[in-house]
């Protein structure tokens, strides 16, 4: 029987026994090689792009996309603007002294009332100025964040619906649970009617429509209507609302250096 004495030499890089080893240069070329294979891949699946254009700017985008999730996790076939995710971002635009105004995006059909509500309150709050689109759709509670903003757009293709709240599930049928709903819907709409031209008067009269909606209540609002109704500022899109915004940025300057 023969024996091989021949010590098996391992490439360097590959010995577990000692890690020691550094690995060599081809080994590293491949990691990095691969590395920017799965970064690639990555940007593709979820933008659809090898390349993502990336550019400094004093704007910063946010996105209020499908259904505003609140506290009940919605299935994962819904598409959803987490209010967890939004809250913490709005706190780190106030802070953040690079970023001087907030471009809103709007393309929801509504959601959780609390947590729209929640947003809306948050983004009218800031110090900073914003700016909202209203992109296809601005429906149910996505009414009260368009408005949250400093200065609204709609394109004219876009609409809004209105509606009184509705619940879905088991309600008990008691004068408090109805108390509880009304005061609800006071807090609505007031908001609407603080922060944007619309009377409160009308806004009850579009919420309460009978007859437009099928098998409901209340009123589809297509975009020119919405600016004559004072509810959003202007029809305009992208560069409208861009340009806006960089002059609400300068006001603001202004008004601080006149305030120091």
């Amino acid at each position: 029987m023969l024996f091989n004495t021949n010590p098996v030499v391992e490439p360097p890089g590959t010995n577990p026994e000692n890690p020691k080893i550094p690995p060599s240069e081809t080994d590293h070329s491949k990691k990095i090689v691969t590395a920017k294979k799965v970064d690639a891949l990555d940007t593709i699946q979820e933008l659809g792009s090898t390349e993502v254009a990336t550019a400094k700017s004093n704007i910063h985008v946010m996105t209020i996309i499908g259904q505003v999730e609140g506290h009940m996790v919605l299935p994962p076939q819904n598409k959803t603007t987490k209010y967890e995710h939004i809250m913490p971002q709005l706190v780190a635009i106030e802070q953040n002294p690079d970023i001087e105004g907030l471009l809103l995006l709007l393309n929801t059909v509504g959601g959780d009332v609390e947590a729209g509500l929640a947003i809306a309150e948050m983004i009218a709050s800031m110090s900073k100025p914003s700016v909202s689109i209203v992109l296809g759709g601005g429906h149910s509670i996505g009414v009260p964040i368009a408005v949250s903003a400093t200065y609204s757009f709609i394109v004219e293709s876009a609409t809004m619906t209105i509606h009184p709240i509705r619940l879905t599930g088991l309600v008990i049928g008691a004068q408090s649970s109805f108390d509880y709903l009304e005061k609800m819907q006071d807090r609505v709409n007031k908001f609407v009617a603080d922060h944007s031209t619309i009377s409160e008067e009308k806004w009850k009269e579009l919420l309460f429509k009978m007859g437009e909606l099928s098998r409901d209540i209340g009123t589809s609002v297509v975009g020119r209507d919405a600016v004559q109704y004072g509810l959003i500022n202007e029809i305009g899109g992208l560069s409208q609302a861009q340009n806006k915004l960089n002059e609400l940025i300068k006001a603001n300057k202004e008004s601080k250096g006149l305030r120091q």
